[in-house]
């Protein structure tokens, strides 16, 4: 008759429960995956065929009893790194909807909002342009693949340990806050300074034909500009969100 104890058992699950536990909050937090058009079963099911597969390249886990102390600081620890994971990529894609409410202002389309279920509160047109535009890029680019190998990748830059609050120290993501207005920011600099000259024009014409009704012809006259604007600077959109991308990798440890 076959026994086995909880030393075997344990040394059988660990290399396969924390990682399923950190891609798993991945899978909670990063965009695309945390919708709620992906079932949660499916996010469940995927991360453990995640975990499964990854297992030839993930370092030795450490075995710990599920009755220990220490287990609660790993599990802690597994799901903190996995939702800061996901935070990271959420931090790319709110650098683009975040240009977008700036190019949007500046087109005039700051009233044209819409209630953002995934923002909980009002975004202009633009922004939910552009947060579709970064969702597309994502997917085109491989992003979600990225987003895998961040994962596996953070096991040899944060290994598992009882001591859960020593990486989550070291991650240091609170610096990426000045990065993401920094981002988004050049994101919109073209367009900013597109309607700047557009708004330079107008005053001009104001000032050379006084009567000429500015207001009339402004809001229609920069939309459209904005419109060619917009129409001219997508096709660029592809390297900011790969530099962006790029850099969460080297976060959490590229090799």
């Amino acid at each position: 008759m076959l026994t086995f104890d909880e030393a075997q058992i344990m040394a059988w699950l660990t290399p396969l429960l924390w990682p399923f536990l950190r891609v798993l909050a991945v899978f909670t937090s990063a965009p695309i995956f945390s919708t709620r058009a992906f079932p949660v079963r499916a996010r469940i099911l995927l991360a453990l065929l995640v975990a499964v597969c990854a297992q030839a390249t993930l370092p030795p886990m450490p075995v710990i009893s599920l009755n220990s102390p220490e287990a609660l600081g790993v599990t802690v620890q597994q799901v903190a790194i996995g939702l800061a994971i996901g935070f990271v990529v959420r931090l790319v894609f709110a650098s683009f909807e975040l240009a977008g409410e700036v190019i949007g202002f500046q087109m005039g389309l700051g009233f044209a909002s819409f209630f953002d279920p995934a923002l909980s509160g009002q975004s202009n047109a633009v922004a939910r342009f552009f947060g579709y535009i970064a969702a597309l890029l994502f997917v085109v680019l491989n992003g979600h693949l990225l987003v895998l190998m961040a994962v596996t990748h953070s096991f040899v830059a944060f290994p598992v340990s009882p001591d859960f609050l020593s990486n989550v120290r070291s991650m240091q993501i609170h610096l990426l806050g000045g990065e993401l207005f920094a981002s988004a920011l050049w994101i919109a600099l073209p367009m900013i300074g597109l309607m700047l000259f557009a708004n330079l024009a107008l005053g001009i014409i104001s000032r050379v034909a006084p009567q000429m009704n500015v207001f009339a012809i402004g809001f229609p006259l920069t939309i459209f500009v904005g419109l060619i604007g917009l129409t001219a600077t997508l096709p660029m959109l592809d390297g900011p969100f790969q530099s962006l991308l790029e850099r969460m990798m080297d976060l959490f440890g590229r090799p």
